[in-house]
């Protein structure tokens, strides 16, 4: 059998109502119509799975290489937990529109509805218009009734947590918590495998069709974590050279990577494939027997469990995000439950 090697997969370009121009302009990414709100870089959900680009394993998706390389793709405890679903879901997303007021349910909830993994996700803002904002959590104590009553008055604005964006802002969105991306933002999406939302307020607007966009209130009801939180966005000090955590629980691990020069990665205690998506820059994968990837701004790479040792190396300077699984987080999640 042929040895893995970075691996680069054909986007899913998705044209939502809410889509925008920035996937094609800051990303260079190749769209066939401006109205380009997502852009699926590693997917392995039902009818959208991600087919391979470059070398000899183009043109197979991403559950046949599961299938086939098994630990040796995505690493033997990841294979262990999840079989052959790749368990991470990596998006660009860009926001000419306000999305709608929206939840994901949990683990627990999306298998008993939909046999489907939960929707625990983090946003890493690439761009933001000026006066962009997002929504995360309530900014009040509510309780059921009082979130119905806003609902119902077209008043839900009322009670959420607004906050102004600005670029490289960092938000945690657990599955539970009520959210929305604002209008005029740009941002990479790093989530668990699932494509299930429960929308909750949509601003009246009409799908292609001319029909109301569909909400699912009663769905959402026992999703919905009411807690009030201190803290929405992520407290976050890049750091040249060095990677800074920006995210981490028992479905993923995200860092920034930024550099000026060539860094070692060793891998090889994580037991989990790396994904790389390039957000400034450009710079090569160096691995084995001096082999190398290129890797440019709008580009996402995925480094199979088994090339645990690589080296960085920019093209003068290169900011990316690193994404893996942290094993130790997800047993001890479950020694929790």
């Amino acid at each position: 059998m042929n040895q893995l090697y970075p691996l680069k997969f054909a986007p899913i370009i998705k044209y939502p109502i809410w889509g925008g121009n920035k996937l094609r302009t800051v990303l260079n990414k190749s769209v066939i119509k401006d109205n380009s709100g997502e852009s699926w870089e590693i997917s392995d959900v039902k009818n959208n799975k991600s087919v391979v680009s470059n070398g000899f394993l183009a043109g197979n998706d991403i559950t046949e290489l599961t299938e086939i390389y098994m630990g040796d793709l995505i690493g033997q405890k990841t294979f262990e937990s999840y079989g052959t679903s790749f368990p991470i879901l990596i998006k660009f997303i860009d926001a000419s529109l306000d999305l709608s007021i929206q939840v994901h349910p949990n683990d627990e909830i999306a298998y008993e509805r939909h046999k489907s993994f939960g929707k625990t996700e983090m946003w890493y803002v690439l761009q933001a218009d000026k006066g962009a904002k997002i929504i995360s959590g309530f900014k009040t104590q509510v309780d059921k009734s009082t979130y119905l009553k806003h609902l119902e008055n077209n008043a839900l604005e009322k009670i959420l947590n607004i906050i102004s964006v600005n670029e490289g802002d960092v938000f945690f969105i657990p599955a539970g918590r009520i959210h929305a991306i604002g209008k005029g933002i740009l941002l990479a999406e790093i989530q668990q495998t699932s494509d299930l939302t429960y929308r909750l307020f949509d601003y009246n607007r009409k799908d292609a069709d001319g029909n109301p966009r569909e909400l699912h209130t009663e769905l959402a009801l026992d999703a919905i974590d009411f807690k009030l939180y201190n803290e929405y966005k992520s407290n976050i000090t890049p750091t040249l050279n060095t990677p800074v955590n920006l995210a981490e629980c028992e479905y993923f691990t995200t860092n920034l990577i930024h550099l000026n020069k060539s860094i070692e990665r060793d891998m090889n205690i994580m037991d989990s494939f790396v994904i790389y998506m390039c957000i400034e820059g450009k710079g090569k994968i160096i691995y084995r027997d001096n082999k190398s990837e290129n890797i440019s701004k709008g580009e996402t790479v995925l480094i199979p469990a088994e090339i645990p040792y690589y080296n960085i190396k920019p093209d003068k300077d290169i900011k990316l995000l690193e994404v893996y699984i942290n094993h130790n987080k997800r047993n001890n999640a479950n020694k929790e439950r």
